[in-house]
C-alpha cells in the first residue's frame, strides 16, 4: 500500500497590488498624518480658527449682528473659515509642493489610481475637518455657545463646503507653480477671511459690493452656518445651491486641468 505526504504548502511570492479599497484607506491614514505632523499646517487649520475665535469672543474688536452672544455670531463664521483653511488652502499649499519636488509623478506611477491618490487627499481633509468641527465646538460651547437649527442641514454645508474649496484647492495647486501657489493661496486665506463674512457681518459693506461677496463659496458657507446654528433656520437652499455651482465648478475644473508634473 503506497502512501502519500501531504502536499507542502506554496509560499511562492504572490506578486500584485493590494485591493484599491485598502490602498485607498493606507493612503489616506498617510496624507492625514503627513498633515497632522506639519506644524505649518496645523497652525494655519486649527490655531488660527482658534485663536481669532478666543479673541473676538472676549475683546470687542468687531461688532457683530445677531440675536445671543458674540461667540454666536463667530462660531459659525470660524468653523467655515476651518473648512475653508483646510479644503483649499492647505491642500493647495501642500499639493503645490508635492506636484513641485516629483512626489505625485512617483505616486501617479504606483499601483494606486490617481482618483484614488485625490480621494485620499479629500478624506484626509474630511477627517482633519471633524477633529476642527469638534475642537472649535467644545471651545465655543466653553464660551457659551447656544446653536441651534438642524445638524443635518449643517453637514450638508460643510460637505459641499469641502467639495467647492477642495476643488478649488487642487485647481489651484494643479496649475500654477508650487511658490505661486503658496503666495496666491495665503493672499486669498486673508481677503476672504476679512470680506467673506467669517468676522465682518457683509451688512457692514456697500450694497454693491456685497451682492458680489454674497456669491463667494466662504459667504455662502458662513451665511449658511449662521442661519442654521444662531438663527435656527431651516435648510438654507440659496447657500446650499451657491456652495453646489462651486463644487462642480471647481471640481470640474480640477479634474480637466490638474498637471501631475
Amino acid at each position: 500500500m503506497t502512501t502519500h505526504s501531504p502536499a507542502a504548502p506554496d509560499h511562492s511570492p504572490a506578486p500584485g497590488a493590494a485591493p484599491v479599497g485598502r490602498m485607498l484607506l493606507a493612503q489616506t491614514a498617510f496624507e492625514t498624518k503627513m498633515l497632522l505632523r506639519n506644524g505649518e499646517q496645523l497652525l494655519l487649520t486649527v490655531v488660527i480658527p482658534t485663536v481669532l475665535l478666543v479673541l473676538f469672543s472676549a475683546v470687542d474688536v468687531v461688532s457683530v449682528d445677531g440675536p445671543g452672544k458674540r461667540v454666536d455670531f463667530l462660531a459659525p463664521g470660524l468653523l467655515a473659515l476651518a473648512v475653508m483653511s483646510t479644503a483649499f488652502t492647505g491642500q493647495a499649499i501642500g499639493t503645490g509642493f508635492e506636484r513641485r519636488y516629483g512626489v505625485l509623478k512617483r505616486l501617479g506611477a504606483s499601483p494606486l489610481p490617481r482618483w484614488a491618490l485625490l480621494t485620499a487627499k479629500t478624506g484626509c481633509v474630511l477627517v482633519t475637518e471633524v477633529l476642527q468641527v469638534l475642537l472649535l465646538s467644545a471651545i465655543a460651547l466653553g464660551l457659551g455657545w447656544s446653536p441651534h437649527g438642524n445638524p443635518l442641514a449643517v453637514v450638508g454645508l460643510l460637505v459641499l463646503g469641502t467639495a467647492a474649496f477642495s476643488g478649488l484647492g487642487l485647481l489651484m495647486a494643479g496649475t500654477l507653480r508650487a511658490e505661486a501657489t503658496l503666495a496666491a493661496a495665503n493672499l486669498v486665506f486673508i481677503l476672504l477671511l476679512l470680506a467673506g463674512g467669517v468676522v465682518v457681518p457683509l451688512a457692514k459693506f456697500p450694497a454693491a459690493v456685497r451682492s458680489a461677496l454674497e456669491l463667494l463659496p466662504i459667504s455662502a458657507l458662513s451665511d449658511g452656518l449662521r442661519s442654521v446654528l444662531q438663527y435656527g433656520s431651516g435648510v438654507p437652499w440659496s447657500d446650499l445651491g451657491i456652495l453646489a455651482v462651486w463644487a462642480v465648478l471647481g471640481l470640474g475644473a480640477a479634474a480637466r486641468f490638474f498637471r501631475w508634473e
